[in-house]
């Protein structure tokens, strides 16, 4: 998703101190030495610097007052549920990578338990304190992080009845964790990841990459001129 660099690597004699000591003839720098670049703390010699991708972000417009207060309501819901989203990834990278070193099956069950517990514990009750809206919200960056769903999460750590049963009880407050997050077709889902990548950018949240493959900028381009259709 985002563009590389490269940059030219070019290598130098070093001569062990105290064993050798030589000296060479000056040689005049070429067009390309003359550009090089010595970073502190960095031994290898750059012809460019590589900085971090920075996005333009274009002013926000909007065709109506309703569709202005939506957009800022779903801000507020967006940056709030976000970071247990974030939470969510980070422990299933967390649990995959310690299951890989359990060979016995009984004791990734036992692991998988723990983990979940440990989960249930030190989130629930603040999870109990979200609305509906900012549940589905919820669901769908679950799944920007993770490439699953949260169906689909619960099945695998637990198993298929607890998760018919987490489907089920969500249904009651019109939830569903079966939402996947699809920016390029749905768009409220746009607008979340406009959200996201504007907070990045502002530092307001720490930056996740998604385990999608889509991209912000191509995103932007491509609901702009839908909007300019419309009109």
């Amino acid at each position: 998703m985002r563009p590389k660099i490269k940059c030219a690597v070019f290598s130098a004699v070093m001569i062990m101190t105290g064993f050798l000591q030589a000296q060479v003839e000056d040689q005049p720098l070429d067009s390309i030495q003359e550009k090089l670049i010595i970073m502190e703390g960095d031994s290898l010699f750059r012809a460019s610097i590589a900085l971090d991708e920075v996005f333009l972000f274009g002013k926000l417009d909007f065709d109506s007052y309703e569709d202005k207060l939506r957009y800022y309501i779903l801000k507020r819901k967006t940056l709030k549920v976000y970071p247990y989203a974030k939470m969510a990834s980070e422990r299933l990278v967390s649990l995959t990578d310690s299951l890989e070193l359990i060979k016995s099956k009984r004791k990734q069950k036992k692991y998988t338990r723990k983990v979940q517990k440990y989960i249930e514990e030190e989130f629930s009750e603040e999870l109990k304190k979200l609305t509906r809206t900012e549940g589905q919200i919820l669901v769908k960056l679950i799944y920007r992080q993770t490439g699953m769903t949260a169906f689909d999460l619960v099945k695998e750590l637990r198993s298929g009845w607890r998760a018919f049963w987490y489907n089920t009880t969500a249904k009651m407050f019109k939830i569903s964790i079966k939402e996947e997050f699809n920016p390029e077709a749905v768009h409220e889902d746009y607008l979340i990841e406009d959200i996201l990548q504007r907070a990045f950018a502002e530092r307001t949240l720490q930056r996740q990459e998604s385990v999608l493959d889509y991209d912000y900028a191509s995103l932007t381009n491509k609901w702009d001129q839908r909007q300019k259709q419309k009109k």
